[in-house]
């Protein structure tokens, strides 16, 4: 028979993520702080509203680009948070998570070639999506002394005269760095320089904790070169909901609701209705949810000084990226060996780039109280490679 796959498909490496918790299924005991999903319920009146539009058997189609409701509620939100008005019928996208929106652009935007401009750590759908789309990924580590926010230096030294897109992921999955707006100011006059693109994901951009969040689309001249990216999974405990928007130009927007329509005809519509009430609604579950974040964040690091486990200070997101370069072995040699004899999963940096080599992503989406067996499990494990040294 002939070859069966595309070259393509088969270039592309799974997830990193995906082997520890393979291993930790089987482990009785095991605690993971590997999964970047919330530990609380939807709140109850979002999940009321999705239960009511079944019992009314609002079970049917919505327009391919989503419910005109819950667009203008989108289009309200980015308003309020930033400043930015978006037009709900011409500039607005609800897509089946924010990974969905992420493909669409980069597979409406990039012609044969064309590069992308990937800030590694990153969340480990960038990089495929761009090779799916028939683009050239150009990875961009980023550095621990910068507290792995990305410079103008870097972004200029990047670029070339096929650069067409940026994509900017802040705060940050797996280190939760953040950009603050003097940082997006000065990445905004290079991008305007040369003339390229933004995909800016967002989908953390309720969990920030030194700052308000400030979106690069509301950086004068950029909101006709961002592409936004966010949803509802993160802020509002909605994963398994599948259900994220695009905000951006007409002309980009227009053509990503075309390939929408094809793949996917449109998202959940009982998702639909309950994210209109989340808008409408959530500030105080999210504000309730991030200080509850906030306060696991902030024992973590303590903890990470009384053990003296380098990690810098995260101001987004619900992640920590502690540095383990001291103990001598690979990210995923850590990992396993943490996992073997302490039944503790933690992602390896290099799940999320080459330049997370000698980090480990551990994510605080869990109660203080499985934080709290789970830091004393890397104490004794800390200590234990400390004295056999």
């Amino acid at each position: 028979m002939r070859n069966a796959l595309s070259d393509k498909i088969t270039t592309i490496k799974p997830s990193g993520i995906r082997k520890f918790f393979d291993i930790v299924s089987e482990m009785d005991d095991a605690i993971s702080l590997g999964v970047g999903e919330p530990d609380f319920d939807t709140p109850w009146h979002i999940r009321d509203e999705g239960i009511y539009s079944l019992e009314k058997g609002k079970t049917f189609y919505t327009s391919n680009a989503g419910l005109k409701e819950l667009r203008q509620e989108i289009c309200n939100y980015y308003g309020r948070k930033q400043g930015v008005i978006y037009d709900p019928l011409r500039e607005t996208l609800v897509t089946v998570g924010g990974s969905e929106g992420i493909d669409l652009a980069l597979r409406c935007m990039l012609n044969p070639g064309d590069e992308v401009i990937i800030p590694t750590p990153c969340y480990v759908s960038y990089e495929p999506c761009t090779i799916m789309a028939d683009g050239v990924p150009v990875i961009l580590p980023l550095k621990n002394e910068n507290q792995f926010r990305l410079t103008p230096e870097e972004l200029e030294s990047a670029i070339t005269e096929k650069t067409k897109i940026l994509i900017l992921a802040f705060p940050n999955n797996p280190t939760g760095a953040i950009m603050e707006k003097e940082d997006l100011e000065k990445i905004a006059a290079i991008i305007e320089k040369h003339d390229i693109y933004v995909i800016s994901d967002e989908i953390y951009s309720e969990l920030s904790y030194k700052s308000k969040h400030v979106s690069i689309c509301s950086i004068p001249g950029m909101r006709e070169r961002t592409i936004v990216i966010n949803g509802f999974s993160k802020a509002y405990a909605m994963t398994g909901w599948r259900l994220g928007y695009v905000l951006g130009p007409e002309l980009i927007v227009k053509q990503m609701i075309k390939l929408h329509q094809f793949a996917i005809m449109c998202a959940p519509t009982t998702s639909q209705y309950a994210a209109i009430e989340a808008l409408k609604n959530g500030d105080d579950d999210v504000a309730e949810m991030t200080e509850a974040y906030n306060q696991r964040r902030r024992f973590l690091m303590n903890e990470f000084k009384e053990m003296n486990l380098p990690c810098f200070e995260p101001f987004g997101a619900f992640y920590v990226f502690p540095c383990i370069k001291e103990f001598g072995m690979t990210s995923e040699e850590f990992a396993l060996k943490f996992l073997e004899e302490e039944k503790v999963a933690v992602v390896p940096g290099t799940a999320f780039g080459d330049c997370g080599e000698g980090f480990l992503r551990i994510s605080y989406a869990y109660s203080i109280e499985d934080l709290k067996v789970a830091i004393g499990r890397l104490r004794k494990f800390v200590e234990k490679l400390r004295n056999e040294k």
